[in-house]
């Protein structure tokens, strides 16, 4: 956007070395042009013929050759040339804000010691409001350090003209940086391939585990069911399961033969009294029914017809 706006500055110059057909009239184009505070770019201005004409002139080949420097030179090529026409204030300003575009490709040209003596400034100070200027102008974002004396530059505007000669450089500084460029493409499709690589291995390392996991749950339920097949074990919790429910039936009368009487017991009956001992009857006294005894397949024997006495005590 700041190269549109320099280049739309620069259009209302571009028109009027038409009609600047005298050296004189160029050589003041030319100041009227670089003192303009939005013109940064000269290259098309000097180009043209009429400025170009200045060449032949030997009072004014010197505004030919001041237009060159604000193109693509420096405040210090201009203080290291003779002959070269003076600066107003403007001007100054404007050559100082260009010059701090071509120092700032180089970080060791960013101290203030280095930017003073770069720039012709006497202090700290007044390259502080240099640097402040080109900012707010749009020409360079920076930061100023006084305290480690340094100027940090993260971007400049492409507002510098090229230099004649300086395409072959630049082609080589571009072919540097693509083989900079297809060297960390390549590194990072290295990278890439050894983290898909061991990616997979680890995939394939988690399949294997669980597989051979699989493999020992199912070993370790074999084991646990016994080496019987299906049929068999099912043969042989039928024959338990039979063997439990005769075990649990029994009454407790400790005999293993299914048909043992479970019924046994011990009856007891009283016999009517002779008639020659008293005079009343005795009414027929009710069967007892004692619990079986402990001992397996014993019955307790029926006591019938007692004799008189033991009929006479039960009496008393």
């Amino acid at each position: 956007m700041e190269q549109t706006k320099a280049l739309n500055a620069l259009e209302p110059f571009l028109a009027l070395t038409k009609s600047a057909t005298v050296p004189r009239a160029a050589a003041d184009l030319i100041t009227q042009a670089t003192s303009n505070p939005n013109t940064y770019v000269f290259a098309e201005l000097l180009q043209t013929p009429q400025i170009q004409a200045l060449s032949q002139s030997p009072d004014h080949a010197s505004h030919l050759k001041l237009l060159e420097i604000f193109s693509y030179g420096t405040y210090a090529n201009y203080t290291s040339t003779t002959s070269l026409p003076s600066l107003n204030d403007a001007q100054v300003l404007k050559l100082r804000q260009l010059s701090l575009l071509a120092l700032a490709k180089d970080p060791r040209n960013l101290s203030y010691a280095a930017l003073q003596q770069s720039l012709g400034l006497t202090s700290a100070r007044a390259l502080e409001d240099l640097v402040i200027s080109a900012i707010y102008a749009g020409l360079v974002d920076a930061q100023l350090d006084p305290r480690n004396g340094v100027v940090h530059i993260s971007s400049v505007s492409p507002l510098r003209d090229l230099a004649p000669g300086s395409i072959p450089s630049m082609l080589n500084s571009l072919r540097e940086w693509s083989g900079r460029c297809t060297s960390t493409l390549e590194d990072l499709e290295a990278q890439i391939a050894s983290i898909k690589a061991a990616a997979a291995k680890r995939h394939n390392d988690k399949t294997t585990w669980v597989e051979q996991t699989a493999k020992l749950v199912e070993q370790e339920k074999t084991t646990d069911q016994g080496v019987h097949t299906p049929r068999q074990r099912a043969m042989l919790n039928q024959a338990l399961a039979k063997i439990q429910g005769q075990r649990f039936n029994k009454r407790g009368s400790g005999s293993l033969e299914p048909n043992a009487d479970d019924d046994e017991a011990m009856d007891v009956d009283e016999e009517e009294p002779d008639d020659g001992e008293g005079g009343s009857s005795m009414t027929k006294m009710p069967k007892v029914i004692l619990p079986k005894a402990n001992k397996p397949s014993s019955k307790v024997p029926t006591l019938t017809k007692a004799s008189d006495k033991t009929t006479a005590n039960i009496r008393a």
